[in-house]
């Protein structure tokens, strides 16, 4: 199957809350070697002004994948997951995430390109609190391999 050029400006709505715990930010910390104090101790994020532990930058990446994999769900993409390489990642944060946010993310298509047999689809998930403030934006570009590559 190949990708529908028509996702192209496709948007999935938030699904599920995700739920920041303490644990959850000091295991992703310790996962990528952050080591600012505000990620474990709550004494440090609160002397920096934050009401609870603050996730390290690349933490939105969980909200976000839960949001890519409605697309990569979505029978009518054609996306077979594994011809999909990973090739790029950015974040725009609009505030910091801390441990006791209860987080939702809405998916858009913003391109899909043609590349030899397969596609170069770029997404952009807006990540933001249950009551509505933004949190961050992730952009993800997927390679999607042809069958032939």
């Amino acid at each position: 199957m190949t990708i529908d050029p028509d996702l192209q400006g496709r948007s999935y709505p938030a699904g599920e809350t995700y739920s920041v715990g303490r644990e959850a930010i000091r295991d992703f910390a310790r996962a990528v070697k952050a080591t600012h104090p505000a990620h474990y101790d709550l004494d440090a994020a609160r002397a920096l002004g934050h009401r609870d532990l603050v996730a390290p930058p690349t933490f939105a990446i969980i909200v976000a994948q839960r949001a890519d994999a409605q697309l990569i769900a979505d029978p009518t993409a054609g996306i077979d997951f594994t011809r999909v390489v990973h090739a790029d990642q950015r974040f725009i944060h609009h505030r910091p995430i801390l441990a006791g946010d209860e987080l939702v993310a809405a998916l858009h298509v913003d391109q899909v390109r043609a590349m030899g047999g397969g596609a170069m689809i770029t997404t952009r998930a807006e990540i933001s609190t249950v009551d509505g403030e933004p949190t961050a934006t992730t952009t993800s570009s997927l390679l999607v391999r042809g069958e032939d590559q």
